[in-house]
C-alpha cells in the first residue's frame, strides 16, 4: 500500500497555471465537447473522471491544440493562446509560432506512450530538449541520466522502447515529458494500456510528481488513486462537467445523480 501524500494547498500564485473556458468541439454531427472549463493553480493536480466517450482525452488534447477547439479560450502560465476564424467559421490559431513556444510549455504523456522505436531511451529522452530548446547535447544527457534515475530506468538508457515492459516504456515516456521541463503536465489515461501488475509502477512516479509540486491535469480511471493525489476532481458526462469539487466531496457525497451511478459501477 503506497502511503497517502499530504495535501499541502499549492502555492499562491499570481496566475493559475492554466485556465480554460468554455471549450467546445465537434467531429462532423457529433458534438464532444460542450462548453467545458477547468482551472488549475501552480502546484495542483486536477483529475478529470467520467465513462469512456464523455470528452476526457478530447478535452486534454485541446488544451496543447493536437485538436483545435470550435470555441473557447485558452490560458497557459498567464498567456492567451491567439484564435482566429478560418474560412470555414472554425477556430484556429492565430500564430503558430506562439503555439510551438506554448506547446514546449506544456508536456502531455499519453495512453500508448508516443517513443520513438528506432531511439534509444536515452535519445528518446534528449531529441526535444536539443532540438526545441537548444540545450547542449551533454546538459540535456546528463540531465536525461537524472530523470532515469527519478523513473527507475537508470539501468535501461540504452535499451529500445520494443526491448522495454509497457510499465517501463511508460516510465521513460514520462522522464521525455519531464525533459521539457514543463509548466504544466498531461496525461491522458496512462495506466489503460498496461497489464495489471504493471498499473503500480506508473502510479507510484505519478504521486512522486504530485508530491514534488507539479502541476498536473489528469484523465484516469484509477478511482483511488485520483482520490489520494488529486486537489479537485472533475465529472465528465456527454460533453459537460457534470459536476466539480474537492476528492473528499466527490466520492463521499456526490449530488450529482450521474457521479453516484459512475462511481457504483467503477467500484
Amino acid at each position: 500500500m503506497l502511503a497517502k501524500p499530504h495535501h499541502d494547498k499549492p502555492k499562491t500564485a499570481e496566475k493559475p497555471a492554466v485556465e480554460v473556458h468554455g471549450i467546445h468541439k465537434r467531429f462532423g454531427p457529433l458534438s464532444v465537447l460542450n462548453g467545458v472549463d477547468v482551472l488549475a493553480k501552480r502546484g495542483e493536480v486536477v483529475s478529470m473522471i467520467g465513462s469512456s466517450g464523455s470528452g476526457k482525452s478530447t478535452f486534454l488534447r485541446c488544451i496543447n491544440l493536437l485538436e483545435q477547439p470550435d470555441q473557447g479560450q485558452i490560458v497557459i502560465d498567464g498567456e492567451e493562446i491567439q484564435m482566429k476564424r478560418a474560412a470555414n467559421g472554425r477556430a484556429t490559431p492565430a500564430d503558430r509560432r506562439q503555439v510551438e513556444r506554448m506547446r514546449s510549455r506544456v508536456g502531455m504523456v499519453f495512453q500508448n506512450f508516443n517513443l520513438w522505436p528506432h531511439m534509444t531511451v536515452l535519445e528518446n529522452i534528449i531529441e526535444a530538449p536539443v532540438q526545441v530548446l537548444k540545450e547542449h547535447k551533454a546538459e540535456a544527457i546528463d540531465h536525461a541520466h537524472a530523470l532515469l534515475r527519478k523513473v527507475g530506468l537508470s539501468d535501461k538508457h540504452a535499451h529500445y522502447p520494443g526491448q522495454l515492459s509497457g510499465g517501463q516504456q511508460q516510465r521513460a515516456a514520462i522522464a521525455r515529458t519531464l525533459a521539457m521541463r514543463p509548466k504544466l503536465i498531461l496525461l491522458d489515461e496512462p495506466t489503460s494500456a498496461l497489464d495489471p501488475e504493471l498499473v503500480g509502477e506508473v502510479l507510484r512516479v505519478i504521486r512522486q510528481l504530485a508530491e514534488e509540486g507539479n502541476t498536473m491535469i489528469l484523465v484516469t480511471h484509477e478511482m483511488q488513486f485520483a482520490r489520494e493525489v488529486s486537489h479537485k476532481i472533475l465529472f465528465l458526462h456527454q460533453g459537460k462537467v457534470e459536476e466539480e469539487g474537492a476528492p473528499v466531496d466527490m466520492f463521499n457525497a456526490p449530488r450529482s445523480e450521474r457521479l453516484r451511478q459512475f462511481l457504483s459501477r467503477t467500484r
